[in-house]
């Protein structure tokens, strides 16, 4: 029984807790908002709430409204440039996974020089390390699906590489965690979104450095998933179901922060590096089925995939392969059990070159495998999840 325990985030979780905002010590008399390209956040009003709830606190605030689905590079330095410009002193992500991940960066380039691949492991980054401390960052989650408000990494892309970083410096120091604002998310978005919350878990309660710790976070949040995210999909206005993958999510970003991900989400990381229109959750969703049977098959983890079945809600669960039988049941119940790879313009022939790419850009995760997933294994679990 040996492990490391460091989450220093402040969280205000609950119903109508953005309205509490005003009232936090805020780290910073002048913010970056950082937001996405799309209209949700200004057309539901959460924007304006928050500008309301900065005014209330007496905080001065520039917006950076160009964050993409999967965030990349070139705006990642517009925005540490603009804060910069504006002389902020901390940065606010409002949105999705997207724009807290993208606050992340953008703090990390405020403070530091050079490119902000020169901080990444992994493909063609330069692994420098941060010297300078990077500014504050506080993430107003809109989503329930990264964890990130709980966690320090931020997953950008560069060209073709979609690489994760993050350090002690890039946790957020305060997240709102607001059900309220995760209400307008269409079915399709909470069941991606829900689904990467769930493989958070699965993957950080199977990976070697999972921990006691790890494992309650792990298992209440695959439990939560299991029991209401088909009804937050159906009835998205269900606020009692929204709370709870909302509290799924978050315990989500806790496994990252105190076990891991491993391989599947490096696998899907690649496909979206290829094709940036993938949503990660979904991704993530077309190879799962065929990604535990794999871990199923390989007799490694079988007492966990046990346990992962029955906190999905197969109570009765004895074999392994229980957990994918659960899986695929709430897959369906969801509706998104026959999502298609190439709905998104992904090709039988560019497998083996996405399975090679999993492997450079993000291939320490594999090391947390509980057994050895070589490239060809990478390729085969693609190839039997095509479609």
């Amino acid at each position: 029984m040996q492990f490391q325990y460091f989450i220093p985030t402040r969280i205000l979780f609950g119903k109508g807790e953005l309205s509490n905002l005003h009232k936090q010590k805020l780290p910073g008399k002048k913010a970056l908002i950082v937001t996405s390209a799309g209209n949700s956040v200004k057309k539901y009003g959460y924007l304006s709430r928050l500008e309301e709830q900065l005014d209330l606190a007496g905080t001065a605030h520039v917006l950076f409204d160009k964050i993409l689905p999967n965030p990349v590079k070139e705006h990642v330095m517009e925005g540490a440039a603009l804060a910069r410009e504006n002389g902020c002193d901390f940065v606010i992500g409002l949105g999705g996974g997207s724009s807290i991940d993208s606050s992340k960066a953008i703090a990390v380039m405020a403070t530091n020089d050079g490119d902000y691949w020169d901080y990444i492991s992994g493909g063609s980054g330069k692994g420098k390390e941060v010297l300078a401390k990077p500014l504050p960052v506080v993430a107003i989650t809109t989503t329930a699906g990264t964890g990130t408000e709980a966690d320090p990494f931020a997953v950008v892309t560069n060209g073709q590489e979609k690489i994760g970083f993050g350090c002690d410096d890039t946790f957020p120091v305060l997240a709102v965690v607001d059900p309220e604002l995760m209400v307008s998310i269409p079915p399709h978005l909470t069941a991606y979104q829900g689904f990467d919350a769930l493989f958070h878990s699965t993957e950080g309660y199977i990976n070697k450095t999972a921990n006691e710790i790890s494992d309650l976070f792990a298992l209440r949040a695959i439990e939560l998933i299991g029991r209401s995210l088909a009804e937050a999909v159906a009835n998205g206005s269900d606020s009692d179901a929204r709370a709870d993958v909302a509290l799924a999510n978050t315990l989500a970003g806790m496994v990252e922060s105190t076990s891991g991900c491993i391989s599947e989400h490096s696998m899907e990381h690649a496909m979206s590096a290829y094709h940036h229109k993938l949503p990660h959750g979904a991704g993530l969703i077309m190879i799962s089925r065929e990604y535990y049977t794999f871990m199923a098959n390989a007799k490694a983890c079988d007492e966990r995939l046990i346990a992962m079945a029955k906190a999905l809600g197969f109570k009765d669960a004895k074999e392994p392969m229980d957990f994918v039988k659960a899986l695929t049941d709430l897959q369906k119940a969801c509706g998104v059990d026959q999502l298609k790879m190439s709905d998104y313009g992904i090709t039988l022939e560019e497998l083996p070159q996405m399975a090679a790419n999993a492997k450079e850009t993000m291939g320490g995760l594999f090391e947390g495998d509980p057994v050895l997933v070589s490239e060809e294994a990478v390729t085969e679990i693609y190839r039997r999840s095509y479609r």
